[in-house]
């Protein structure tokens, strides 16, 4: 296991979810000391996995555009409401993690919507930018799934990164469970670049019906 000191629960809260779509479900909210990024990440505790069964985790990437705003050029909203559902059902952690363009901040994100609308791709833009394709470290997510004493689990994610980086933190990924698929016209450019240029495991086939806007 690395040498990456532990963090530790900071606070607990019970928050009660409410979605646009009508469902809702109670979650505990847990905030941490001690994370190696310094960012306020928060475990969002969903459902209560049966005695002996894996927890099931997702890492969520802080979206603003697409979590708040419903912005239909990703699909970070829809895969939100997904995982908070299938999580409460079977029991398990989603991570609400600050990292907004896949590290890149905000801003930046934007800046690299406005070359997308140019005709690059998503990692396209952020290259020309100056910036890595994906710049998101998960030593911390390993840090909160310790302090709330998960250490095996099945992780809701079309991202091997994830997984990749969870097992060389010391975290036993047992199965990675994909994600529906959630298109639209605005976003399936997008969708395809992640399967071509970072190995997202979504079908192509379910990409190729619709035309990018």
């Amino acid at each position: 296991m690395p040498d990456t000191p532990a963090a530790t629960p900071r606070a607990r809260v019970r928050v009660p979810l409410r979605f646009p779509d009508g469902y809702s479900v109670d979650a505990e909210l847990v905030t941490f000391h001690g994370l190696a990024d310094g960012q306020e990440h928060v475990a969002v505790v969903l459902g209560e996995p049966a005695p002996g069964a894996t927890p099931l985790v997702r890492l969520h990437s802080e979206c603003l555009t697409g979590d708040v705003f419903g912005s239909a050029r990703c699909d970070c909203g829809p895969q939100l409401r997904e995982a908070v559902e299938r999580i409460a059902t079977t029991g398990g952690v989603l991570l609400y993690l600050r990292q907004e363009g896949r590290g890149i901040g905000l801003y930046n994100k934007l800046d690299a919507y406005a070359l997308q609308d140019q005709g690059l791709d998503t990692y396209e833009a952020n290259a020309a930018l100056g910036l890595p394709e994906d710049d998101r470290d998960y030593t911390a997510a390993a840090q909160m799934l310790r302090a709330l004493g998960v250490t095996a689990l099945d992780l809701l994610s079309n991202n091997p990164d994830k997984a990749d980086q969870l097992r060389d933190l010391g975290i036993d990924v047992r199965d990675r469970v994909p994600t529906g698929v959630f298109t639209t016209p605005h976003n399936v450019r997008y969708l395809r670049a992640k399967v071509l240029q970072t190995q997202h495991t979504l079908p192509l086939a379910d990409l190729t019906g619709l035309s990018a806007v």
